[in-house]
């Protein structure tokens, strides 16, 4: 029983961790773009990053740029969960040996 429950908690861990790096990462991106769209000498390339950062997300989101991030960040998080989970049962086999 203890062997489920360590894989639940690592499996949350994982996924979770694995949702949140890629939303810092666009917000991240996002935040250092908008800080260069106030820099006087390069404010039109800040802007243009933003707009390209924005579309690209809205890509992802059939035109909301905030439903692209989740998306992006939910696809991240599944794949991290599918990575514990090869890893657990990896484990549990060599284990067995």
């Amino acid at each position: 029983m203890a062997t489920v429950s360590n894989l639940f908690r690592s499996l949350l861990l994982s996924v979770l961790l694995s949702f949140v790096t890629p939303v810092l990462f666009v917000g991240a991106v996002l935040g250092a773009l908008l800080t260069v769209s106030y820099i006087p000498g390069i404010a039109l390339l800040g802007e243009m990053g933003q707009e390209l950062v924005l579309s690209f997300l809205s890509t992802f989101g059939e035109g909301y740029p905030l439903q692209g991030v989740l998306t992006i960040g939910i696809t991240c998080g599944m794949v991290g969960g599918l990575f514990d989970v090869f890893n657990f049962c990896l484990y549990q086999d060599i284990r067995s040996h």
